[in-house]
């Protein structure tokens, strides 16, 4: 009976909604994740959940298209490495390639919508279980290392931090997740420019359509674009009610 209560309660904690966000915290934690990708050593250190988010998007997009993950690989400057079998061409090779730029912010919405209705322990619980699910994919020591410190401190603040610091902590994720779609895009053009990724996604993406890489690029930037977009009228939500411009 304990146990049950016990689950009951924990079920309860996930589900139940917490109070609206301050407007102000809001805003700060739009802004601290903005700082964080204009900035050279936090986005050094930042880049790796966009990597874990890029990667995971490469290997969830392999498993929906019936494609054999065979495994994922993150590293120390911030690059990863998805492999998976099957057709070299087609729909599902185009998908795989695709999903993983355009992951980060696509994540980061979903998170704002979790936020929407206030359910900031259940979106902190839910990241755990996605990083416990992708680490058993992991194929090297630094990549699990990552996933386990990035999901214990995930857990950690889900766990014993207050309520407001969970907010701040979850806010801060979705924003950095949204904003942080923007800027490898761009380092891949500039990359390219320089002849120095000839295998980039946008590459591959060329190599089997009949689109070039450029165009590749610019559609990783358009949907990166309006999902941020997307994402931050959700954020916002309590800043416009607070402002008479939202129901």
């Amino acid at each position: 009976m304990v146990a049950i209560d016990g689950l009951t309660d924990l079920w309860e904690t996930l589900l139940s909604a917490q109070p609206d966000p301050p407007p102000l915290l809001v805003l700060l934690t739009g802004l601290v994740g903005l700082v964080v990708v204009s900035t050279r050593v936090p986005w050094r250190i930042g880049r790796n959940a966009i990597t874990i988010a890029h990667e995971g998007g490469h290997a969830l997009a392999a498993l929906l298209t019936g494609r054999r993950l065979h495994g994922i690989r993150l590293h120390s400057d911030t690059s990863g490495l998805t492999l998976s079998a099957g057709r070299p061409a087609g729909p599902g090779m185009v998908l795989t390639l695709l999903a993983g730029y355009v992951a980060p912010p696509l994540v980061g919405l979903a998170g704002a919508w979790i936020l929407g209705g206030n359910r900031i322990t259940l979106l902190l619980w839910i990241a755990v279980v996605l990083l416990l699910a992708m680490l058993i994919m992991i194929r090297n020591v630094f990549g699990v290392l990552s996933l386990l410190v990035t999901g214990g401190i995930v857990l950690a603040v889900s766990w014993y931090a207050s309520p407001q610091v969970q907010a701040a902590f979850a806010y801060t994720g979705v924003w950095f997740l949204l904003l942080g779609g923007i800027r490898p895009v761009v380092e891949l053009q500039r990359l390219r420019a320089r002849g120095r990724m000839p295998a980039s996604d946008a590459d591959q993406l060329a190599g089997i359509t009949p689109f070039p890489p450029f165009f590749w690029v610019t559609l990783f930037a358009l949907v990166n674009l309006v999902v941020l977009v997307a994402g931050a009228l959700l954020l916002a939500g309590p800043i416009l009610t607070e402002a008479g411009l939202a129901p």
